[in-house]
Order: structure tokens, then sequence, then C-alpha cells
């Protein structure tokens, strides 16, 4: 359930703290106070999409923040598998912020930055708003379909349903890619035995072309490494008339060596001076191999020029490296592999997507099976809470008409109202009012009470349109509500107001030219006189002060119940 909400700088509202409880809270004040903002914060919060001007004038940012505890077990899943997790405590905290200069906003769960469509995924499992032009779930057909799964508790049958037609998409979409135009199909094999003989005619090695590139540069530059090479030689092997550094090592090692008979101290410079002769030694054989195998050959040069060559081609079409080039051919193989035994694999598919074709379409008759059941009892029930909301003259109906298999199954489920007798039932989406829709919304949440994860559930003047006895039953019918669930719901009907558990007081005021909004919680005396408000206007009497008190007390509400 929402535990806190914490706004900055949205509209009117600079700085405000909201702490919410369990059971039933209303929030009232006067048109303009801010209530509509508090709405806004909260869908802010949940990932939904918040205009840059709602950003109070002057500030840098906005930002939102809402604590949330005794989180679903349907919450918890999509956490884990957003990659989140709860507090130690349990808690989970959601924030968002939005620059005014750019409109880019920042979310957060538990202090971890989040995309915003994993807020608005996760914010989907904890929180629903249901105001009286914002019930969007009931005007659209496909949500309506899931309103009577959850109240058959048919969402196993589903997913396995979902599951088999998925298995018969993929196959199906496997049989059509091999079930392609002959001619084609002839083209490609063409083309593909074309590119297999070129490339392995080519004989490509891994690595090639860096060998030979290597090879290359070596044969180019022979004269200059050969030069090189031989300078070295005689540095170190010396000539006829002068010694090299091997004759030059060799003696000084010699004469350490003889001092060393007298000075035994000198034995480890000795030792050393042997060893370094004995690795330019070495150094001088590889000299001479380096000699041999840097020999310039100009017919090598060609061969190795004309490969080269060759492996270019290749890669303009195949792949920049010999590596590319395999990888190609191997695939190419692959695909002609195939393509030659489609026929085979063709005759396979077929069977094992009529065969799954057959399982999706047993599961979705089971499914459209007891969907019809369900929908019987949901329509009763649905109508009993609207006549108990004072809509007696509203029919409600659930249209359930076959269409070919969905990721829903076979079914086109349609919730139709008649707003008067005698009147054919149409969609909610071509007839029903703003307040119609909210109070419908209510009858089928009270009918879910018991189905539906979601903790919170907020009602944004569901009362609009109705009035004396008609009100009171909505409020009863929230009340009822909140037993299951938190239920958070702005209001202007006194009626409503008092059967809250909780009342918080939306207020405006203006200090030094600047609007400000603040929210507070009512004791027994606070809302006495803010039902006196919204019952007697301007001009509070005593008796107006007097109803409001009794319509308290009559609600169970006591004076001495703390805020």
């Amino acid at each position: 359930m929402l535990s806190s909400l914490y706004i900055e700088n949205i509209a009117v509202i600079e700085k405000c703290q909201i702490d919410f409880s369990r059971g039933f809270t209303v929030l009232t004040g006067e048109t303009g106070a801010g209530k509509s903002i508090v709405i806004d914060a909260i869908n802010a919060v949940l990932g939904q999409r918040i205009a840059r001007d709602m950003i109070r004038t002057g500030a840098a940012s906005a930002y939102v923040s809402a604590v949330f505890n005794d989180i679903s077990p349907q919450a918890c899943q999509v956490m884990e598998q957003l990659g989140y997790q709860l507090e130690e405590d349990g808690t989970l905290l959601l924030q968002r912020e939005i620059s005014a200069s750019s409109g880019k906003s920042g979310c957060r769960i538990n202090g971890r930055p989040a995309p915003l469509s994993a807020v608005r995924e996760l914010g989907a499992c904890l929180l629903a708003i249901h105001g009286q032009n914002a019930s969007l779930d009931l005007l659209d057909a496909q949500r309506h379909i899931l309103y009577l799964d959850s109240m058959g508790e048919l969402e196993p049958l589903r997913s396995e349903y979902q599951s088999a037609y998925r298995r018969m998409c993929r196959l199906r979409e496997e049989y059509q890619r091999l079930n392609t135009d002959e001619a084609a199909k002839a083209r490609r094999i063409d083309l593909l035995q074309y590119q297999i003989d070129e490339l392995e005619s080519a004989a490509l090695e891994p690595g090639e072309t860096e060998r030979l590139t290597e090879r290359k540069s070596v044969l180019t530059h022979a004269e200059k490494i050969m030069s090189a090479l031989q300078e070295a030689s005689q540095a170190l092997n010396g000539e006829e008339d002068f010694g090299g550094a091997l004759s030059l090592l060799e003696q000084a090692a010699g004469n350490v060596e003889a001092a060393a008979r007298y000075y035994p101290t000198m034995l480890d410079t000795a030792q050393r001076l042997h060893n370094a002769l004995y690795e330019v030694e070495d150094c001088a054989a590889e000299l001479r191999s380096f000699a041999d195998e840097v020999a310039y050959d100009p017919q090598e040069l060609d061969e190795i020029e004309a490969r080269l060559d060759v492996l270019y081609r290749l890669g303009q079409k195949y792949g920049e490296t010999t590596e590319e080039m395999l990888d190609y051919l191997a695939n190419a193989k692959q695909e002609l592999e195939d393509i030659s035994l489609s026929g085979e694999k063709k005759q396979v598919l077929k069977q094992q997507w009529e065969e799954a074709a057959r399982q999706a379409e047993k599961l979705a008759d089971t499914l459209s099976l007891r969907r019809k059941k369900v929908a019987g009892a949901f329509s009763q029930q649905v109508g009993q809470e609207l006549q108990f909301l004072n809509m007696p003259g509203v029919s409600f109906q659930v249209s359930q008409q076959s269409c070919p298999l969905n990721s829903l199954g076979k079914d086109e489920v349609v919730f139709l109202i008649s707003a008067n007798p005698g009147e054919p039932p149409k969609p909610l989406s071509k007839i029903a009012s703003g307040g119609e829709l909210s109070r419908i919304m209510l009858a089928i949440k009270t009918v879910l009470a018991d189905k539906d994860e979601i903790a919170t559930l907020i009602f944004d003047e569901v009362d609009t349109g109705v009035s004396g006895g008609a009100a009171q039953k909505i409020g009863l019918k929230l009340k009822e509500v909140s037993h299951h669930r938190q239920v958070i719901c702005v209001t202007h009907l006194a009626q409503i107001a008092a059967l809250a558990d909780r009342h918080l007081l939306i207020e405006k005021a203006v200090h030094d030219g600047r609007t400000f909004t603040q929210v507070r919680a009512l004791d027994f005396a606070g809302r006495s006189e803010e039902l006196a408000r919204i019952i007697g206007g301007v001009q509070i009497t005593e008796l107006t002060l007097n109803n409001a008190a009794e319509m308290l007390r009559l609600a169970g509400i006591k004076e001495t119940d703390n805020k």
C-alpha cells in the first residue's frame, strides 16, 4: 500500500509530505486547491507522462517520491524480473525528478537508477487510479477479458494456452519460411552453390592474410634486412683485421676468471660474463638463421601478391578476414542443406504445426467455455453492485463472441451497458459518461475485491453527477472495498467524506504574492468543519456544524479518534 508521498515544486505545491494509512482515506478541498495536482504527482512517480509546464514557476526541477509497504507477491515478482529488490524493512521507494530546462526525467527504484518503462511496469502492480475521465481500462475492450479471467481465476489456464499459442505461431513461421516460391528457391540454391564452390576452391586458412602480409613485408624489404643482419653479424663475429663482440667477451671472461684465482669475490662476475658470452653466441646463431629466411626470392613474392589479391577479392564479398569468410562458407553450406532438405523438414514442420494448432484450439475452447460460465455470474454480481450504487436503470452485460485465435484465446469480450430500460446494450466506450465509468469500475472492483492483487485504489471524483442517497451508497461501497485494500478517494461530497477512516484536507494560501498548497490530516472537529463547508458553502451555521458532526457519528467516527 501507499505509505507516504512527497511532492516538491509541482504546480502550486512547493513542498508537501502526505502520510497515508490503511483503510479508507478521503481528500477534500476547495476547487483549485490542488487535489488534481496530488493525483498528477502520484501518476508521475508511477512513470506516467507529466507535462513540463507542471513544474512550479521559477523552480529548476520538480521531484516526487512515494513509499510503499506490504508489497504484493505479484509486485515482488515484477521487481525481481526487473533486477530490483525490496529494502531490508520490506519497503519500496519510487523517486522521479523532472528538469524544467530539458523536460527530461530521472527515475529510481530503491535508490537505484531505473528506466521509465520499468517504473511504469512496477507501478501498475502497486496502485490503480480511477477517475471520471481516466477509467481507460474500461474503455479498452482488450482489458475486459482480463477482468473476466480474474473473476474466474482463469489466469493459469490462459497462461497454458498462451504457451501453446506461441509454439503454434513459431512453427507456422518456420513452415512458411521453408514453403517459399520454387523459382526463388532454385535461384537461391544456384547462388549458394556458386559461393560455396568459390570459397572452397580458395582453400582458405585461418590467419592466412595476416601471415602473407607479414611475409610480403619481409621480402619487399629483404635488401635492407640483409644489410642490417650482415653488419650485426660482423659486430658479433668480427673480421680478419679486428675481433668482434664474441672474442672480446671471451677474452674478458678469461681474464676475470684468472684474476678470481687470487680474488675469489670476482668469481660471480666471471660467471656472469660467461653467461653473457653464451647468450651472444645464441644471438649470432639466430642472425644466421634469419639471413637464410630473408633470402630474396622474386617468384615467392609474386605468388604471395597473387594470393593476397585473391583473398582481397573474396573479402569484398564474404568478409574482411579469413575467419569471417570461413564463417560465411559454413552458413552457406547449412542454408543449402536446409533448402535441399526443406521438403522433408517442411512435412515434419507441417505436422508439428498442425498438432500445435490442435492443442492451442483445444485449450482455447476450454478457456472459452470457462469464460462463458464466469460471464453470467460476473454480469449478475456487477449488476447488483450497480443497483446498490443507485444505477437501477443500467443493465450490465458481458458480450462474448468467437474470433480467430490470438494471444488471449478465441474470444472477443466486451462489456455492454444499457443506460435506460428498453434500450439495446452498447459498448461502454459508446455510451458511458465519466461518472458512470467511475461507478462501474467501483462495482467491478468490489466484485473482484478478493481476486485483484493491486493493494491501493485511488478514485478521483467518483461522485461526479451524483448526490443524496446515491452518494452515500458510493461511500459505503468504497468503505466495503477498503476492507480488502487501501482506498483513497478525492471527493466533493460530504456523504462520502463522512464515511472515511481518515480525512486529509488540501488547502491553498497566498504568501508574498505566491500561491502555496498544503495537506493536513483532520481530527473530529476539523472534519466537522470541512463537512460543514462542503454542505453549507460560505455561510456555515451552528446547525450545519451539528449536522456534519452527526454524519460522522452515524458513520462510526468518534470525537476521540486521532487524525
